[in-house]
């Protein structure tokens, strides 16, 4: 087994995360996976992995990990203040590591999930076709929890040289910006004829915030309180990443990467899936508007990135 990452402090809550395990919901398996499916991408095509391998997803207040080999890493998302023997690295960018070097991460800056890839990707177990960790179910990731002090992590075998893959970058254009001024795009529905006229005013043209109670499972907001015709209950239905649920409070919650497979509160809307990462990297107190686009578009930025993200994986 080739151990690689070994953990000193575990930061916040650091935990392997891919994709997620899809198409288990209908067993009732929560899919988990990354927060950000966009930095996590990114991360992996940058040291040379498929884009789906298991990465380590760092949750505002980062790891310290020392190394146990030479290795090439990459850090995307949020800008936690890495450093590698006390010196900066820079994120969306892969840099080579050498064994007993130390990485730590300072001050968080902007955004509150980053990625670090490891070319070979962690060697945990594929269970019900994903290494995604579910630490509610303990299910998945290493050993189904979020990493301790003393975890040492297999890294897969490597199948390029390092120092081919060493210096690899995103172009500074394509690296979003969490603490951008811009609306979340969202599809109305299934249920916003459920809501009175006046609160479909509210959701779309007032600014929300992001509450205390923010996780993995989804974010509670606070705001212009939203109001159905009749009842906020329902019969539990389908939700997705995204979905927006309205219970009686009328307090919005957005449904993330850890969200139960049903849900049986009226679904204002949903954020459509290019614009998640912006979403999940708010901060509790940091505001937020919302935007209704039509179906044809959420699906035009969908094929747009999709395609960017396949043609990157190819040079």
């Amino acid at each position: 087994m080739n151990e690689i990452i070994e953990i000193i402090k575990p930061g916040l809550a650091t935990s392997v995360q891919d994709l997620g395990r899809y198409g288990m919901q209908k067993y009732g398996i929560v899919a988990a996976g990354a927060m950000d499916s966009f930095a996590l991408q990114i991360s992996n095509i940058l040291v040379g992995n498929p884009r789906n391998e298991a990465c380590l997803e760092i949750a505002w207040i980062g790891p310290k990990i020392r190394f146990l080999d030479t290795a090439v890493l990459a850090i995307c998302g949020a800008k936690l203040s890495p450093k590698l023997d006390g010196t900066p690295v820079p994120l969306w960018k892969s840099f080579i590591v050498h064994k007993d070097q130390i990485l730590e991460f300072g001050s968080p800056e902007e955004g509150m999930y980053a990625y670090l890839a490891i070319h070979g990707g962690i060697d945990v177990p594929i269970v019900m076709g994903s290494k995604a960790t579910y630490v509610k179910a303990q299910l998945g990731g290493f050993l189904g929890r979020s990493l301790r002090k003393g975890d040492c992590l297999p890294i897969g075998k490597a199948t390029e040289q390092l120092a081919k893959i060493n210096g690899r970058s995103l172009h500074y254009d394509f690296i979003p910006t969490y603490a951008e001024e811009r609306s979340i795009k969202v599809l109305l529905g299934p249920d916003d004829a459920a809501f009175t006229e006046e609160s479909i005013e509210s959701f779309l043209n007032e600014t929300y915030e992001v509450t205390n109670q923010a996780d993995r499972m989804g974010y509670r907001l606070k705001g212009p309180k939203l109001v159905q015709r009749e009842h906020a209950d329902i019969f539990s239905d389908a939700i997705l990443p995204g979905t927006i649920q309205v219970p009686a409070s009328g307090d919005p919650i957005i449904l993330l990467a850890d969200r139960q497979t049903t849900g049986g509160y009226t679904r204002i809307a949903t954020v459509i899936s290019t614009d998640l990462p912006y979403l999940t990297q708010k901060n509790p107190g940091e505001s937020l508007t919302f935007e209704a686009v039509t179906l044809e578009k959420a699906q035009r930025l969908y094929r747009q990135q999709s395609l960017f993200l396949q043609r990157l994986s190819m040079v």
